[in-house]
């Protein structure tokens, strides 16, 4: 694949994915990878050598998972709200919330795949939402909720997201994170609102399931 397009990224997931239902929140179908399909047994060095990032959006990750059923669950979180979903990968929490009520959702990810990968799941799950490939990070906006799933697997990363968290925190946005206990989750800038047992990909995460938790940034 040379320069990704909506269009070719949309036909390369059609043709590498299958519509299936997440086992954690079974209400919301999803386009996403068969870990037995050759492709997804490459390591990130095959895969940017054919000129694709790695496939983050094609898995239904732990985290977005944990965040989804508890949208679902409580959709007072977000009935009638703004909503970010940062890094959404396939946009699981983003039609999580759409499906609960939200008045307006803004799926962000800077993964060129992700914005094809959310049409398609919008359409297959009969709701509309907002996307964008800008980077976010440390932007202010009028978001009554800010999601985020999954996002604290390294330091760096850490290192930038909590900061902003913070601010978000404290301009009245009320941000909640999902985590299977990735290795830099800031535990001391959070209080827990529910924890799940998420079935998961043994290949991605070298586990058949994962405790996910679901916090607020105090």
């Amino acid at each position: 694949m040379r320069r990704i397009t909506p269009d070719n990224a949309a036909a390369f997931i059609r043709a590498n994915t299958a519509l299936t239902r997440p086992p954690h929140v079974p209400e919301i179908a999803l386009h996403l990878a068969d870990e037995a399909h050759d492709l997804w047994q490459r390591t990130e060095e095959e895969l940017a050598a054919i000129g694709l990032p790695p496939p983050f959006w094609a898995f239904a990750w732990a985290g977005g998972q944990g965040l989804s059923r508890y949208i679902l669950d409580h959709p007072e979180t977000v009935r009638g709200k703004t909503v970010l979903d940062f890094a959404t990968g396939s946009g699981l929490v983003a039609i999580a919330a759409m499906k609960a009520g939200a008045k307006h959702v803004l799926a962000a990810d800077i993964d060129p795949f992700s914005a094809p990968a959310c049409a398609l799941n919008m359409a297959a799950n009969d709701v509309q939402f907002e996307t964008t490939q800008d980077d976010l990070t440390g932007a202010t906006g009028k978001w009554d909720v800010v999601f985020a799933g999954d996002v604290f697997y390294d330091r760096a990363m850490a290192d930038t997201l909590v900061p902003w968290f913070e601010r978000l925190s404290e301009a009245g946005a009320t941000v909640i994170v999902g985590d299977p206990g990735r290795s830099y989750l800031p535990r001391e800038h959070l209080a827990e609102l529910a924890s799940y047992i998420v079935p998961v990909t043994r290949a991605l995460e070298d586990a058949e399931v994962k405790r996910t938790t679901v916090w607020q940034f105090a």
